[in-house]
């Protein structure tokens, strides 16, 4: 019961981390009750259902708006809830392993259970990583920028882990060194962070944040015509000269009637709008390519109004933009809102330093990692977030994402949202004025210079690193057990620091 309570508790305060709550500090906490109850789980049964709680309660109170989407997406949330209930009863087995050797377990664990999760089933998710919680404070995101945010998540873990040895007793040795390493890598940090910083130019841009016909509710006919034409018509309203990039966010244009590349009319009116403001114009939208397949796409445009590139998404919403294994799932009505599956795009796409990732992407570490190795001094992330409706915290934790992508790779983001919130971010992070969810309205702004970050060169090598460290710990247990002796005329084992569970 006890196990269950911690837990409990744990996964409370793990979601009070994320928007639309905080502080995101209270995530350290959270995870280390959690960790406190695997510790003092009295079987691996026991931990496997601690981990299932901790599961469920954490990813349905921070993903309960998947519901707005389709009840079918909720179950999601038991998918991600079955990787801590493995981890939970993985760790269990290990809960009375020497303190030093449960640190490196309960870490690096935790970093291949993420490593696993952020790429499977169907593309992964890295929704709820414990990193993203630290990006509401410049203090707890800064590190980001020589870790990155997968980074952060294995300090979390190694912080949260530490506190569970303290309240249990664990090793003194252990959790000195612990501290040791969290205050060297804290400290060199800061001391990298400090020793530079973002000096240059700022540019203007606009974001035109169009909306919709009819925002968080689909209204056809002609829905995207109607929703390129109030993007046009506000486009019109600005004057010559205020900007150094217009951006369209995702689904501003596309379907049968309204793609730039297909449609000459439209091409022509955004190309004019393009040559009159004398700016670059980066256009989100869609293209049907046939009966069963179409693209989700970023066409950039130049200030003589010729398209000079395009980016098409090359992540894409499982059952929301796809079906994967369609003949499968054919039998379920809901999944007639997919008539097509999306292409995916293939590499970064990035011209005269703007680059771009679509929505979805923006949530992952990889695809704005690519992006900014390509040689892009901003990113655009486009997106659309009608579809969860006006009360959900969807689009603060979207940002809080990105927060996280601008800080880790040292380059300002533009977060251009249809119906969601438009922001521009700094590369240190830092929020300039927000747009209204729903609204119909411009955002200018500007955003400033870019810095090479360690992150950018190294990757997630952290997270790896504490993997190996986890996997390499593992052994090192089955290597115990291996070379117990038995027991003369008995089957059971010698006492050992790593006993097995009785009843498994």
């Amino acid at each position: 019961m006890k196990a269950v309570l911690l837990a409990l508790a744990g996964a409370v305060l793990s979601a009070l981390a994320f928007p639309p709550y905080g502080p995101g500090i209270l995530i350290v906490p959270g995870v280390a009750l959690f960790l406190w109850a695997i510790r003092v789980s009295g079987s691996t049964r026991a931990g496997l259902w601690a981990g299932l709680l901790y599961g469920l309660v954490f990813f349905g109170w921070l993903m309960w708006w998947l519901a707005e989407l389709e009840l079918l997406a909720l179950v999601l949330i038991p998918v991600q809830a079955a990787f801590v209930a493995l981890y939970g009863w993985w760790l269990a087995r290990h809960r009375a392993s020497p303190s030093g050797l449960w640190l490196v377990l309960a870490v690096g664990g935790w970093a291949v259970m993420e490593l696993i999760r952020y790429h499977y089933p169907v593309g992964g998710l890295e929704w709820g990583a414990a990193g993203y919680a630290l990006a509401d404070a410049s203090i707890t995101r800064a590190p980001a920028m020589v870790i990155g945010t997968t980074g952060l998540t294995v300090l979390v873990v190694t912080i949260a882990a530490t506190l569970a040895l303290v309240v249990t007793r664990g090793g003194a040795r252990a959790v000195l060194w612990s501290s040791a390493l969290v205050l060297a890598v804290v400290s060199g940090s800061f001391a990298w962070i400090m020793s530079g910083a973002y000096f240059g130019f700022t540019h203007p841009v606009t974001v035109v944040q169009g909306s919709t016909p009819c925002p968080f509710e689909h209204c056809p006919p002609n829905e995207r015509l109607r929703t390129y034409e109030q993007h046009l018509e506000l486009t019109q309203s600005l004057d010559p000269g205020e900007s150094g990039l217009v951006v369209w966010p995702e689904g501003s244009t596309g379907s049968t009637n309204a793609d730039p590349v297909l449609n000459t009319e439209i091409r022509d009116d955004i190309a004019a709008e393009a040559r009159r403001l004398g700016s670059p114009m980066l256009i989100g939208g869609d293209r049907v390519l046939n009966d069963s397949e179409w693209v989700n796409a970023n066409v950039y445009f130049d200030s003589m109004g010729n398209i000079v590139g395009e980016y098409r998404k090359q992540h894409p919403v499982p059952f929301g933009e796809y079906i994967p294994i369609r003949p499968l799932f054919d039998w379920i009505p809901a999944l007639d809102r997919v008539p097509r599956d999306m292409i995916p795009g293939e590499g970064p796409v990035v011209v005269d330093g703007i680059g771009s990732v679509i929505s979805f992407e923006g949530g992952f570490s990889r695809y704005a990692l690519e992006t900014r190795r390509a040689g892009a001094d901003v990113i655009v992330v486009n997106t659309n977030e009608a579809s969860y409706g006006p009360d959900a915290p969807t689009s603060d934790q979207f940002i809080g994402m990105t927060r996280m992508r601008a800080v880790e790779l040292g380059v300002p983001i533009v977060h251009a949202a249809v119906t969601g919130k438009s922001v521009v971010i700094a590369a240190d992070g830092s929020l300039g004025p927000e747009t209204v969810l729903g609204s119909m309205e411009v955002l200018q702004d500007t955003y400033g210079p870019s810095r090479d970050t360690p992150y950018t060169a190294t990757g997630d090598l952290v997270l790896y690193l504490a993997g190996i460290a986890g996997i390499l710990g593992w052994s090192r247990t089955v290597a115990l057990v291996g070379s117990r002796p038995m027991q003369s005329g008995s089957t059971s084992m010698t006492s050992s620091p790593v006993s097995p569970d009785q009843e498994d």
